[in-house]
């Protein structure tokens, strides 16, 4: 009897320290918005992030988000650009959510010279959030258009700001930055056409972003391989998840992706992107491709960023559902 009393006095400790805790925070939610529902289409750049608090992050909503009024969006509370180029600032986009094929996509609406991404923000009273010259370039545009150029924002690398309980910096990304001339419009933007140039932005810039469950996420933007992903995203800020591109030529291709998780971020998983390219078909890999060639070369368990399929990620940078 002095046993089972004994024990009884343990059970009910036990449920006093348990009762004593908070639950366990709950998971980012990631959800890409690409072109074809449940595909990775060649230009599938964009993601939303969604912080356990209810913070929502828009990253790169380029050419597959079908404008401000695409019904995938939702609320959003912040939107990410890594550099300015097309395909992620959004120089034009398809009319509405899978219009079109993975393979022959329909981007019929012209986006510039205010982008994708300033219509978005202005739309849902967003902030972007960029690093370098190209938060007084955002800031012109929604100001332009009666917004606040305030809701334009910096985090320059190095340091942090915080959004909804969501810390965001950037870090180094190699690759280039040039504004495209239709983004200037007028006649500068015409000598700029004619001469063959770009403006200028300041360097493009990579992510990283912490949550409020522990989660830190990499985005990789468009970048090459760069010191910084073994010295800052590693070591300094431990990221868990890494959204990697891996498109070649323009960007890091497949193997120098894989070198850069497996032998410089180490993450616990990664998501593969801007793979530029019919990367699947019913949702499966398609065999001999660049994603193909880059999941076979990874370490960790790579996620494939379907349309509209939610993935759901702890604070250890584990996919527990939706993968």
């Amino acid at each position: 009897m002095r046993t089972i009393r004994y024990v009884l006095v343990a059970l009910a400790a036990g449920l006093v320290g348990l009762a004593g805790h908070p639950a366990k925070a709950a998971n980012v939610k990631v959800t890409p918005l690409g072109l074809v529902k449940g595909e990775f289409c060649k230009f599938d750049r964009a993601m939303i992030f969604e912080d356990p608090n209810g913070t929502r992050i828009l990253y790169d909503a380029g050419r597959t988000v079908a404008g401000a009024k695409d019904p995938r969006l939702g609320k959003i509370d912040v939107v990410l650009v890594s550099h300015m180029h097309g395909d992620h600032a959004g120089d034009k986009h398809q009319p509405q959510p899978n219009a079109g094929t993975c393979g022959e996509p329909t981007l019929s609406v012209t986006a510039a010279p205010n982008t994708n991404t300033v219509n978005i923000a202005l739309a849902k009273n967003a902030t972007i959030v960029t690093g370098s010259e190209m938060r007084k370039f955002f800031g012109a545009k929604l100001k332009a258009l009666g917004g606040d150029e305030k809701k334009s924002q910096l985090a320059r690398f190095g340091s942090a700001r915080a959004f909804g309980g969501v810390k965001i910096t950037t870090v180094p990304a190699v690759h280039s930055n040039g504004v495209n001339p239709a983004f200037i419009g007028g006649e500068l933007g015409k000598l700029l056409k004619a001469a063959g140039l770009a403006g200028y932005a300041g360097p493009p810039t990579g992510y990283v972003l912490t949550f409020s469950n522990g989660l830190v996420v990499y985005l990789s933007g468009d970048t090459g391989i760069t010191a910084e992903q073994d010295s800052v995203v590693r070591r300094h800020y431990k990221a868990t998840l890494a959204v990697m591109n891996i498109g070649d030529v323009f960007t890091t291709g497949p193997t120098e992706a894989a070198f850069v998780i497996n032998d410089l971020v180490k993450p616990n998983s990664v998501i593969v992107s801007h793979a530029n390219e019919v990367a699947t078909e019913g949702g499966k890999v398609v065999a001999g491709t660049k994603t193909d060639a880059f999941i076979t070369a990874v370490k960790v368990p790579v996620h494939l960023p379907l349309s509209e399929r939610t993935m759901e990620f702890d604070g250890g940078g584990i996919c527990v559902a939706g993968c």
